[in-house]
């Protein structure tokens, strides 16, 4: 894990490769507590023997699951000290690519790719790369933006 205790740490850092998180596990609790938390109760992610009948043999997590894990990784991946305020910016592409089974591991690479001034601090834009353990195409591929005020 990279500490960085400022802003203008994390401005320097452009154009490189922040890290990488460890595996994290996706199992049926964890898609099911998505489910309940956004009621989205598609069959696909909640109903194993349906499931087992489609193309994918098993359930599915959610790809807002997949993309909701970004922050924990980013958490894993680095700490950021001397600011006063951070804030989730948003996403400026999302790109689904693979589906994530039940009993997958998933982590993250981030690269930050640019920084611009805010009043008072920078926003930051992110490439977040969701892979999945023992494939070679990623679960998922967004821009991320947030800010961090000195």
């Amino acid at each position: 894990m990279r500490i960085l205790n400022s802003v203008d740490e994390l401005r320097a850092l452009v154009g490189e490769r922040l890290g990488t998180s460890s595996w994290h596990d996706i199992t049926q609790e964890r898609i099911q507590a998505f489910a309940d938390a956004t009621e989205d109760w598609e069959r696909i992610h909640v109903d194993p023997e349906r499931a087992a009948r489609s193309p994918f043999g098993v359930t599915i997590a959610h790809g807002l699951l997949t993309l909701s894990l970004g922050p924990k990784f980013q958490y894993e991946i680095f700490e950021m000290n001397g600011h006063s305020l951070a804030l989730n910016y948003g996403y400026d592409k999302v790109r689904w690519i693979s589906p994530v089974k039940v009993g997958s591991r998933l982590r993250m690479t981030q690269d930050l790719l640019a920084a611009e001034p805010l009043e008072g601090g920078s926003k930051f834009r992110t490439r977040q790369t969701f892979e999945i353990e023992g494939q070679d195409e990623p679960a998922c591929v967004a821009e991320s933006l947030f800010a961090y005020f000195d």
